[in-house]
């Protein structure tokens, strides 16, 4: 710890960095897709989704592991993006809002991705911080980092995106 403020960082700025690191780890955040590829996603249980979309130049299907931050009803998952707007994610959804989504023992159902208002965003944090709140103060920072802006719930800079099931019996 002594050597590390004698470089001027604390043990939390080594920790952010640590973090934002492993955020834009293409192949560490990618790692877990095989799992969800072989059915195993419920090893994850609720908390994480996998996130099938189309990309909005090539057409192709993509992929991408994603937080479950609330769960508004059954038929619906609220995430963010901790990259903002600039997200590749994000880009595609709204260019094409169909998608599909995995979590749990639920495989690639059917939904509709919906940029929430900053008012909607502002509810669900407020909701999430109150439920995890030592997993928020933990990512809080990175996510302040990758997404290079404050992050409050009130007028919150975290984009979010409700994924609303169309066919929830599936």
């Amino acid at each position: 710890m002594r050597a590390l403020s004698n470089l001027g960082r604390t043990a939390s700025d080594v920790l952010v960095g640590a973090g934002v690191k492993a955020l834009r780890s293409r192949r560490l955040m990618r790692a877990p897709i095989g799992l969800y590829r072989a059915r195993l996603g419920f090893v994850f249980g609720s908390r994480i989704l996998l996130l099938e979309h189309v990309g909005r130049k090539s057409g192709h299907t993509r992929q991408v592991l994603l937080e479950v931050l609330d769960r508004p009803d059954q038929d619906a998952y609220i995430v963010a993006s901790g990259f903002g707007t600039r997200a590749q994610w994000y880009k595609n959804v709204e260019a094409e809002p169909r998608v599909k989504v995995s979590v749990g023992t639920r495989a690639s159902m059917p939904a509709i991705a919906r940029p929430l208002s900053i008012g909607e965003a502002d509810a669900a944090l407020r909701r999430y911080v109150d439920r995890h709140r030592r997993a928020w103060e933990t990512m809080k920072p990175v996510l302040e980092s990758t997404l290079g802006a404050p992050i409050t719930t009130e007028n919150t800079a975290l984009p979010m995106v409700e994924l609303r099931l169309t066919d929830p019996d599936r």
